[in-house]
């Protein structure tokens, strides 16, 4: 005997044939009528850490972003003098405590220029090839990507960090006179220390 039989004989006198796909179809239509259940799910189930500190200054409201603009330069003065004079720049800290900290030290992250270790690299998008960026303190004391600068005093109340950037061809690109000319840009983070 088949299913569709039995399903008749069960049925006693209300029989009813039951095709057994159509079940199957009415099964399926109960799934996609029937609303999803929601299951709440365990008590405490996120987390959330952190530490608050005091640091010994703050850096003031628009200074959080420093833009050096090296103007136009001429590729010939580097075919000449391999880099440019160092570019001054400051940053500039407020509202120094003292009490928590009487120094603070620099270093910069960003994409390194590999044929310039220390260097910053070009943006993808800059025209100009054959260069890359580089900073210094203002009595000319390299800072290299990476690697924090020597310690400057706090002064209480504002205190600011002076620096240089300058732009140095590449050793292969100045003997082969082929610096591409055109704009360029970087981009670095500065991170900073006390104690």
């Amino acid at each position: 005997m088949n299913k569709v039989h039995e399903m008749k004989r069960k049925l006693g006198k209300r029989q009813r044939t039951v095709h057994p796909r159509s079940g199957a179809a009415a099964l399926l239509l109960a799934l996609i009528v029937v609303p999803p259940v929601t299951q709440a799910a365990d008590d405490n189930n996120v987390h959330l850490h952190g530490a608050l500190v005091a640091e010994p200054c703050v850096i003031p409201s628009g200074d959080e972003e420093i833009t050096l603009d090296f103007g136009t330069i001429i590729d010939k003065y580097l075919y000449l003098n391999t880099r440019t004079l160092g570019q001054a720049f400051e940053i500039h800290l407020e509202d120094c405590d003292l009490t928590l900290g009487k120094t603070v030290s620099v270093s910069f992250t960003g994409t390194e220029s590999s044929v310039l270790p220390g260097l910053l690299a070009l943006d993808g998008s800059s025209g100009a090839t054959g260069i890359a960026i580089g900073l210094e303190t203002l009595s000319a004391q390299a800072l290299p990507l990476n690697q924090a600068s020597d310690k400057v005093q706090l002064q209480a109340g504002s205190t600011s960090i002076a620096l240089k950037a300058y732009v140095q061809g590449e050793p292969d690109a100045l003997r082969e006179q082929s610096i591409k000319r055109g704009p360029f840009s970087a981009v670095a983070t500065f991170h900073l220390d006390y104690e």
